[in-house]
């Protein structure tokens, strides 16, 4: 295991953990963590055990995103400057400069084949930049063999649900913090899950456009999950899993809806969202996936 340190793509300074398989290897499992989190995790660490023993090397880090809060270093023309960061203060769309950030230093390092592998709202932001990539004509997206996407979220939907007659409230008290140009401000404790910003609460609220993809709720066509070309893993847990209906029913449209001819879509019996004490049936699964998919 070796501490990696690298820029995201507009400055932030990153670092992360990269555990390596005994053999020499040019795949990888590039993992991105979810909200209020850190690549400290055993989850973490169980993934990258099972991947080593299969010839696949790991990589996690520590997103601009990680924890609630924290201070992050942006370098940009040689200057240093620090500015609010975590997750309270995260835009997730941000994600996107991370995540490219880290495939451009995994490429450096020699890393031909990389598995993409989010869990939460890392799904989010995965599914994102690679829809973004292949919008740009990046040849990025030509480096990434596989989607791992573990408790992806449908976080409009999730909000709306968890704040019920109280979201036309929240959200207009966002909306007049805003106006009064404090959106850096804390959104009242009932509003969220954890403490988070005016701006934060937007971009889950009003302004998530870029992000409305998963559609748990109603059977959609799924275009931003159907664009996805390379093979596709999807878990769920089904004990406390933030989602808005039976785990089984979610399958069952997940697999309705998503055409992908190499796709894999399922949930794992008694894991929680964070697959606690199932971190290595999941881990498991998803060598399984990669083997089946794998390009020698």
């Amino acid at each position: 295991m070796e501490v990696i340190y690298f820029l995201a793509t507009d400055g932030i300074k990153l670092d992360g953990l990269l555990y390596t398989s005994k053999n020499k290897t040019t795949d990888i499992i590039l993992s991105i963590h979810g909200m209020g989190s850190n690549c400290m995790k055993k989850r973490e660490s169980t993934m990258a055990r099972v991947a080593n023993e299969n010839n696949i090397d790991y990589f996690c880090f520590n997103n601009r995103g990680s924890e609630l809060v924290k201070y992050i270093r942006r370098y940009t023309q040689g200057k240093r400057e620090k500015e609010l960061g975590g997750t309270i203060y995260e835009d997730v769309l941000e994600g996107y400069e991370d995540i490219t950030g880290a495939i451009i230093k995994l490429k450096e390092l020699g890393y031909k084949n990389i598995y993409l592998q989010g869990h939460s709202l890392g799904c989010t932001k995965i599914v994102y930049t690679y829809n973004e990539l292949k919008d740009e004509q990046d040849d990025m997206v030509n480096d990434i063999k596989g989607i791992i996407l573990n408790s992806l979220i449908d976080i409009p939907t999730a909000l709306k649900v968890y704040l019920r007659d109280n979201f036309d409230k929240y959200l207009a008290y966002a909306e007049e913090k805003e106006k009064n140009g404090q959106k850096d401000e804390i959104m009242p404790q009932e509003a969220f899950i954890h403490p988070i910003s005016v701006k934060t609460f937007l971009r889950y609220a009003r302004d998530y456009q870029d992000i409305n993809f998963a559609h748990f709720g109603e059977d959609k066509e799924l275009k931003v999950l159907n664009n996805i070309d390379v093979p596709l893993f999807m878990r769920w847990g089904n004990v406390n899993e933030m989602i808005v209906q039976m785990p089984e029913e979610l399958v069952d449209l997940m697999n309705k809806c998503i055409t992908n001819p190499d796709k894999d879509i399922y949930y794992i019996d008694g894991a929680n969202h964070s697959y606690e004490g199932k971190e290595g049936e999941l881990a498991k699964q998803i060598i399984t996936f990669i083997e089946k998919n794998r390009k020698n």
